[in-house]
């Protein structure tokens, strides 16, 4: 009896590393294969090539020696075994969770978390698939931006004040004053205007400072550089940081105009691009107006919200639409009588 159970003890590890559903269930992969495991790549391999020669659904034959008993559906079943063995074996990774597997039978839950993460784990490199994301928006930024500023250039092109300005400054540079052209070099109407419009369309690029949504679009603002530079970036923010503590906070210097500026731009809750959008006057009133001290600005803010009262009050549209909700606007139930 003693003999019976220790017999039976050792059987109950390589049983119960063989899990249903795993690898290949309730088959050791070495033996399928009928190779040991200390068996090499190539020995696996040469296994492999042999059994799926032997037992493949398009080389079956009824009354082939080798497959004597088999039917066309127990050796279909018998190549896919053979197939899942070799999957797991060729594979250096997953031939080393198997084996842990047949080591370590009691670590049950284990063996499955190994087995699905590797089987649902993404083929491809997760890092291959974010940089292609991120580049595909920055193209598409990138793209956007000059659509943008191109429209705005053609917008400018036709308002008669940008126009005459830069025409007259092509005038003055003799770009616009060429001789007549005879002979062969003769163009034609429409190619003359077309390239005085060119010269009109570069005039405007280069004298006009476009900014806000519409400026020219630059490579360093698109979001691939921008994660690109963003530790120079940040090791900046910290020295400007820092740079503002010891000057402003323990050494008590007066502000400058930028610093200012950029107190007032952080009051006013607006980005550098929206900051630089505005009027210089609007800056210089700003300043006159020493907004960057909190109590100034509450000020401030509070003449402007009053000022666009006034105006809302005094707006025939404001008024109408103040007439529409009180006699018809939503929640009010009417009975129209056809």
């Amino acid at each position: 009896v003693r003999v019976i159970v220790l017999f039976c003890a050792a059987c109950v590890p390589s049983a119960a590393a063989l899990i249903e559903g795993l690898y290949c269930g309730t088959e050791i992969c070495y033996d399928v294969l009928g190779v040991t495991r200390e068996a090499t790549k190539a020995d696996i391999a040469r296994a492999y090539r042999q059994l799926a020669r032997k037992y493949h659904p398009d080389r079956f034959r009824f009354g082939d020696p080798g497959l004597a008993g088999e039917t066309r559906e127990s050796a279909q079943q018998k190549f896919l075994l053979v197939a899942t063995a070799y999957e797991t074996l060729r594979d250096e990774d997953s031939r080393k969770d198997y084996d842990y597997m047949l080591d370590h039978p009691e670590e049950y839950y284990s063996h499955y978390y190994a087995y699905y993460r590797r089987r649902l784990a993404p083929k491809v490199d997760v890092r291959i698939v974010i940089l292609v994301t991120v580049c595909a928006i920055s193209l598409f930024q990138y793209y956007s931006w000059w659509s943008s500023y191109t429209d705005a250039i053609n917008y400018l092109s036709t308002v008669p004040k940008y126009r005459i300005q830069a025409t007259e400054l092509a005038k003055q540079q003799g770009l616009l004053n060429r001789t007549k052209e005879k002979g062969k070099n003769r163009r034609s109407k429409e190619e003359i205007r077309e390239e005085e419009e060119e010269i009109i369309r570069d005039i405007i690029k280069n004298k006009i400072d476009i900014k806000g949504g519409y400026q020219k679009p630059n490579i360093s603002d698109i979001l691939l550089c921008k994660i690109v530079l963003f530790p120079y970036y940040l090791c900046l923010y910290v020295a400007w940081y820092c740079s503002w503590v010891y000057r402003f906070t323990i050494c008590r210097e007066e502000y400058g105009e930028e610093e200012k500026l950029y107190i007032i731009r952080k009051f006013m809750k607006m980005s550098q691009a929206q900051f630089d959008s505005l009027e210089d006057h609007l800056r210089d009133t700003f300043l006159e107006r020493q907004l960057w001290i909190k109590e100034n600005y509450e000020a401030y803010k509070e003449e402007q919200e009053e000022e666009m009262k006034m105006k809302m009050a005094l707006d025939p549209r404001w008024k109408r639409y103040r007439r529409w909700m009180k006699n018809e606007g939503p929640g009010r139930l009417t009975f129209v009588d056809d």
